[in-house]
């Protein structure tokens, strides 16, 4: 009886334990999904976003608007994005992206730390980079693993993981739509 207690719960385990060693998922994953999401044939004109932060609990603790103005030349971008919270506090980043190849991008901000590294396919865009964050005065570097979808001609969803260290601090919701 006990071999057989000790068998179930190093069976149960190994289960958990393989679970949380799942495979996180990549672009190619979702390379047969349609509409195919082109970067810069979306974010371009004008765009609009609604978004929140959730902390890692999950509660939501900050809503915003988000109003850009994006333009292409080649495989050079500009996405002008204008900031305003539910606190009225109003913030601006200037993304200049470049698209290196085939589903392959790259993008710098003021306030990300060297490169953000972008990798599309189907319709899925997956961005990695780290995001220096002012909080009350201080600057913290936030590692971002932000994963943008295309649902439709006009509408992009984009959920973004933000964590320090390997943990999770919480996630940032959006919902851009094509003006």
């Amino acid at each position: 009886m006990m071999q057989r207690r000790w068998l179930l719960a190093a069976t149960g385990g190994l289960a958990l334990l393989a679970s949380g060693c799942a495979a996180p998922p990549r672009p190619a994953d979702y390379a047969a999904e349609r509409p195919q999401f082109e970067l810069d044939r979306f974010f371009n004109g004008v765009v609009s976003a609604h978004g929140m932060f959730s902390d890692r609990s999950g509660k939501v603790v900050r809503r915003f608007t988000v109003l850009m103005n994006c333009s292409w030349n080649g495989n050079q971008g500009v996405l002008d994005e204008d900031f305003t919270y539910s606190d009225g506090k109003t913030e601006k980043r200037v993304w200049r992206i470049t698209k290196s190849g085939p589903g392959r991008y790259h993008a710098q901000a003021d306030d990300v730390v060297g490169s953000a590294i972008g990798e599309a396919a189907g319709n899925a865009l997956n961005w990695r980079y780290t995001l220096r964050l002012p909080v009350d005065g201080k600057a913290y570097e936030v590692e971002f693993d932000d994963w943008m979808f295309q649902i439709d001609e006009r509408v992009v969803l984009n959920r973004a993981m933000m964590s320090k260290f390997g943990i999770r601090l919480g996630e940032v919701t959006l919902a851009f739509r094509k003006q």
